[in-house]
């Protein structure tokens, strides 16, 4: 095929069969993968082709002619004899709208076929009167054989015969094409195309739910490390416990020492009041003393204080601890019933 003389004017993807050639019925796939199937046209001689190439190979050169007719056999099947190449030619496309437009272009190019054949004709007759004239001078006359006229006119029923036979024997390859057959050698590429798709999509699926489990392992032994915190906070709450009726005992302690201060204090102006005479030593020394023990109450009670208010904090700190972590380990729990949920609708659809 020269490509300055013939230029493709439509191309489209689809899986070509050739009618097998001992049985007349079963289809032989001519290539595993969908080809390149083009319209093209010869300028010079006026002639429009049909054309797949697979590898260096022609698997599809056919001549349309104004007498060939492209049938539609399934949704997405279509096929037309050739009797030029003695075979039937037949397409598998991916889509209806693939094969609407590839039998839309068959007829127009068939017209197209006819109206350049009538052109030829009409200009042969132009170019060459003399064998129009010869023609008309020749038919009125029958022309003899080493028989006679009958000779000629048992030639032309037998040509006519032999055509007709043709074109009988065209259209029982065609009717008796199996459409269950067609079908499925249709649909067997379309599927095995689907088929490899599904199987990526599998292992995409694969592997997100590996992911998916290593992220549930991951949380569940967050899930574990925050259980554990928890049971610490709750044993030191235990001990905070404790520490509470401690300080309940200190506070106890404390308000018998402010008790026993307010009577030495009033014990202490008794003795002020009294102070007199020879007691005035004696009672002397008794205030020194009661001064000193005042004193050292008052340490000792600055001393509970302290520990009380320290307790007291220590208890909010652990008690604010204990509840952010609550918080914390609800909300990994419901984490992980959402991710275990997730996990099951996944498997189920698999």
């Amino acid at each position: 095929m020269s490509t300055a003389r013939e230029q493709p004017i439509f191309s489209t993807r689809a899986h070509v069969f050739q009618i097998d050639p001992a049985t007349k019925r079963n289809w032989i796939p001519a290539s595993k993968h969908a080809l390149t199937v083009s319209y093209f046209y010869d300028a010079t001689r006026g002639v429009y082709r049909i054309i797949s190439v697979g590898g260096a190979k022609a698997i599809v050169n056919s001549t349309i002619t104004p007498n060939m007719t492209f049938t539609k056999t399934s949704q997405k099947f279509g096929q037309w004899a050739d009797s030029r190449a003695n075979t039937v030619y037949g397409l598998g496309f991916a889509s209806e709208q693939h094969l609407a437009q590839f039998a839309e272009k068959f007829q127009e190019v068939k017209e197209a076929a006819r109206v350049a054949r009538e052109k030829s004709q009409d200009k042969t007759e132009l170019t060459n009167p003399a064998l129009s004239i010869t023609a008309q001078q020749v038919l009125p006359g029958p022309v003899l054989g080493s028989n006679g006229p009958e000779e000629k006119l048992f030639r032309s029923q037998s040509a006519d015969l032999e055509s007709g036979t043709d074109r009988e024997r065209l259209r029982k390859m065609l009717s008796e094409g199996s459409v269950t057959e067609v079908q499925w050698e249709a649909e067997f590429f379309s599927l095995q195309d689907n088929n490899s798709r599904l199987v990526a999509a599998l292992h995409e699926a694969n592997a997100s739910v590996e992911q998916w489990k290593q992220q549930l392992a991951a949380y569940q032994e967050e899930t574990e490390t925050l259980r554990h915190r928890v049971a610490e906070l709750e044993s030191q709450g235990t001990q905070d416990s404790s520490s509470d009726n401690n300080k309940e005992e200190l506070g106890q302690s404390l308000e018998e020492l402010e008790l026993l201060l307010k009577a030495k204090d009033e014990e202490l102006q008794l003795l002020k009041s009294q102070r007199c005479g020879h007691w005035e030593g004696e009672a002397e020394e008794r205030l020194q003393e009661l001064e000193a023990r005042n004193a050292e109450l008052e340490q000792r009670l600055s001393a509970a204080e302290q520990s009380l208010a320290e307790s007291r904090a220590q208890g909010e700190r652990s008690r604010s601890e204990l509840g952010r972590l609550g918080d914390i380990l609800e909300l990994k729990i419901f984490e992980l019933s959402e991710l275990r949920q997730g996990l099951a609708k996944l498997l189920e659809g698999n």
